[in-house]
């Protein structure tokens, strides 16, 4: 039986072999099938990872607060105005935070709204993100550091004092290597005074950290963005492995802030960074689900033309087929030569499918660095496993009926056709 298979094999190779550009052009759907499946999933996997370890770099131990559409998941951190899938929400004031901060495992936190804006200095303009901040974002923050000067006070905040905290690029833009301290910027026609400027950051989660300018929160609410509410609170916690039962008690200082009974009318989410996490595994898990949905229907197309290649092979080896039938060929040999030049086919067109996603992902994670987001797009072996996989079912899939067509020609009409 095992000499039966290895002849069935050579005669397939040699076939295939003999009809290189038929080969050649059957295999241009399955490459392309199973280039796109290591593609996707090695960017999928990528971006993931990327975005996830981003996430985590703010630590384990951090825990948000962010508006949420009342009777719905529907939650933003993205939009200073408070508005989340169109409809405006405005509840999340200091003074909820304020109550928050004073859980026992709660320690450093600070509230944010952010404003994008044009801040001017003599004749230079520059679009920068404002982020109005209470002044505890650099102890809650570690990342977000002092270069020079200093971070203005909670009474800086209290009494609307005009001044800000110029981020890396903000200040490089405007002074130079030259001292920005005590130096005066205008946002909106109005003077601030620069009291500090952060150390270098750069861009983490697609976020430009050196491009921002810090404010004090109620500044920014009242004398610019002519607002009252908060668009989310970030709290760091003293005892990591007490979070779950933290994020209860905030959850209920929340309700009971809110005046809230039922849970369906929260219009705040309290989320930590593990759930942050799981969120992005169930979206990246769903949207790789879909792609290769997508992606199944090129290989399908791709297993048509192969099934085509071989009907036409069936039609123009009759001949042949009649001929080894007559010398003692079985059904099974007939059909074991097609139905493995089928799977050698998408086989092979698996292996240059991986090869060609393998090269594709390498110049993706080139560009992504050049692009000033260093992401990793590795093809792991389950890619690889899962493109052979796709390209081997299409191949028993759509080369079987073909080759039992071959199987059941009678000897007499396939010699008599000829």
């Amino acid at each position: 039986m095992f000499g039966e298979i290895i002849l069935s094999i050579k005669l397939a190779f040699r076939n295939l072999r003999s009809n290189i550009g038929k080969t050649i052009l059957s295999l241009l759907g399955i490459v392309i099938g199973v280039t796109s499946v290591i593609l996707v999933l090695s960017l999928g996997a990528g971006v993931k990872s990327f975005i996830v370890s981003q996430v985590e770099s703010f630590g384990a131990d951090i825990v948000q607060i962010e508006v949420k559409v009342p009777k719905t998941s529907k939650t933003s951190s993205q939009n200073a105005s408070g508005q989340v899938g169109g409809t405006q929400i405005t509840t999340l004031k200091i003074k909820d935070m304020e109550k928050v901060a004073k859980i026992s495992n709660i320690g450093a936190w600070y509230a944010a709204v952010f404003s994008q804006q044009i801040v001017s200095y003599q004749k230079k303009n520059k679009q920068v993100m404002l982020m109005g901040m209470t002044s505890g974002v650099t102890e809650a923050d570690k990342k977000g550091e002092i270069e020079s000067g200093e971070m203005y006070s909670d009474e800086d905040d209290r009494s609307l004092k005009q001044v800000v905290v110029l981020g890396y690029e903000v200040k490089q833009t405007f002074f130079g290597d030259n001292d920005a301290i005590n130096k005066e910027v205008k946002i909106k026609g109005q003077t601030y005074k620069v009291v500090g400027v952060l150390k270098k950051r750069g861009t983490s989660a697609f976020f430009n950290f050196d491009n921002t300018l810090y404010i004090p929160v109620q500044t920014l609410q009242k004398k610019i963005m002519g607002i009252d509410h908060i668009q989310f609170a970030i709290f760091n916690m003293k005892d990591k492995n007490k979070i779950e039962l933290t994020l209860l008690e905030m959850t209920e200082t929340m309700r009971a802030q809110h005046k809230i009974t039922d849970p369906d009318d929260d219009d705040f989410a309290v989320n930590s960074i593990a759930e942050v996490r799981d969120i992005l595994d169930t979206v990246f898990s769903t949207i790789n689900t879909l792609l290769l949905a997508l992606i199944s229907i090129s290989l399908m197309v791709g297993g048509v033309g192969i099934m085509n290649v071989m009907y036409v092979a069936v039609t123009e080896r009759t001949f042949e087929i009649g001929l080894r039938k007559s010398v003692g060929a079985k059904k099974t040999n007939i059909l074991k030569q097609f139905l493995f030049e089928s799977i050698f086919l998408t086989i092979f067109g698996g292996v240059i499918g991986v090869l060609f996603g393998y090269l594709l992902s390498h110049v993706a994670t080139l560009a992504s660095g050049y692009a000033g987001y260093p992401i990793d797009f590795q093809v792991t072996p389950s890619a690889i496993l899962i493109g052979f996989g796709f390209s081997a079912g299409v191949g028993i899939i759509f080369g079987y009926y073909p080759a039992v067509k071959a199987s059941e020609l009678s000897p007499m009409e396939a010699l008599r056709k000829e």
